[in-house]
């Protein structure tokens, strides 16, 4: 009797394991395969060598450096290509010269530029330029709290914000939902977000919906609801199949959820074909390092470096550069001197984190405290901050601050990645 008890157990272990495993089953090769063997983003058209050829040194064709600077930004967008960003600024600032009339229009394009430029300091001084003409004021206001939000202004974006107060209008939610994001607030995050994309669905906009699906699928991750998230990178596939940001929302579901790694970089492989967006290698080495496969892991960070020493990507890559050196190469004082700068840059608690985790790295547990206790502590709930306040309480003493953290750091395995486990289980 013993011995059919226990196989009943086994057989109920076993069928408890698969159905959990069932449970974690999220994605389906049939649903994407589709969507990965695409060719690259075509960098030109008809249309485009039209109003290209219009542009000459003297030229003061305003409309013609306007249409190119945003077709340079699409394909900036479509390829990850940094030159297309930078031509796309000459065409804007080409414009910015010569406009007489609808001249803040063109100051909050070059400010949109510089913003995906991190040149956040030039950014608000377009921004500011472009409000003080008077026309677009909504634009502007709207463009002044994305500046302030990314330069960690937080009072002055929230004045901005309440400036365009409109719960039926797209613009105003979704940066109500970033606001609500900023103070940890993700289910009313989400919620407004879901407004925001019915808006979007009612008005057929295919960029607004785009942005909408994956922001979406990006704060349902956050939550946890991975088959929703899931759906809405399906859903942007669906409208641009070429979308790499999807594609790679798609590959973090296979890998950190799934616990799938071969299929996860079977997907970004397809995807670093045709993109060649620098982080996009960082996700292909932390699968690689999860793997164990170091030939991997090193290739990919020499891909990352090499698109990353060009000067033109500037700042944009800052914060990746920091992290690298404080966890791979270990070059401690020069990862201090650049979050130096990059708090210079941009006064953000996530810069500020940096920060402190540089001077703790650097074994100065006394000043990474302080910038904890003054800058970040209360303002942030991203978990990978917490998971570096954490280490610094930790080695500060302050056990309760730690185990309240741990307990919050638990539920964010899956935004933290895999590895991450670990790392938390022995704070």
């Amino acid at each position: 009797m013993m011995k059919y008890t226990l196989i009943l157990l086994s057989a109920l272990v076993l069928f408890g394991s698969c159905e959990q495993e069932f449970k974690k089953k999220v994605t389906d090769k049939k649903d994407y395969d589709k969507f990965l063997d695409t060719e690259p983003i075509q960098t030109t058209s008809k249309n485009f060598e039209l109003w290209n050829s219009k542009i000459r040194q003297d030229s003061m064709q305003l409309t013609s450096f306007g249409v190119v600077a945003g077709e340079y930004h699409r394909y900036f967008e479509g390829s990850g290509d940094i030159a297309y960003l930078k031509m796309a600024e000459q065409a804007l600032k080409r414009a910015v010269d010569i406009a007489a009339i609808g001249r803040s229009g063109y100051y909050r394009a070059l400010a949109r530029n510089y913003i995906s430029q991190h040149r956040f300091k030039e950014a608000l001084e377009w921004a500011n330029a472009a409000r003080a003409i008077g026309s677009g004021k909504k634009g502007s206001q709207n463009l002044l709290f994305d500046v302030h939000m990314e330069l960690g202004n937080y009072t002055k974006a929230q004045k901005y914000l309440d400036s365009t107060k409109n719960m039926s209008d797209f613009d105003y939610l979704i940066r109500l939902a970033k606001w609500n994001d900023h103070k940890g607030d993700l289910d009313t995050t989400i919620k407004l977000m879901e407004k925001a994309t019915k808006i979007a669905e009612n008005s057929k906009n295919e960029s607004l919906l785009l942005w909408s699906y994956t922001n979406l699928g990006d704060y349902y991750g956050h939550a946890g609801r991975i088959n929703d998230s899931y759906r809405h990178y399906l859903k942007a596939l669906g409208l641009d199949a070429k979308n790499g940001y999807a594609k790679k929302g798609i590959a973090w579901i296979v890998f950190s959820h799934e616990k799938n790694p071969i299929e996860a970089l079977r997907i970004m492989n397809a995807v670093t074909k045709t993109h060649k967006t620098p982080d996009y290698y960082l996700l292909k080495s932390e699968i690689a390092a999860y793997m164990n496969n170091d030939t991997e892991r090193l290739f990919n960070l020499d891909m990352y470096y090499k698109l990353v020493d060009d000067a033109r990507y500037g700042s944009m890559y800052n914060m990746y550069n920091i992290s690298l050196l404080l966890d791979d190469t270990r070059l401690y004082t020069k990862a201090l001197e650049l979050s130096r700068k990059e708090v210079n840059n941009r006064s953000t608690p996530e810069a500020y984190s940096y920060l402190a985790y540089s001077y703790f790295k650097n074994g100065n547990i006394k000043d990474a405290k302080k910038i904890v206790d003054e800058h970040i502590a209360g303002q942030t709930f991203e978990p990978g901050i917490l998971l570096q306040i954490a280490q610094i309480y930790k080695a500060s003493g302050e056990k309760s601050k730690v185990q309240e953290i741990k307990k919050e750091l638990q539920g964010a395995v899956y935004e933290l990645g895999p590895s991450s486990k670990e790392i938390i289980r022995i704070l």
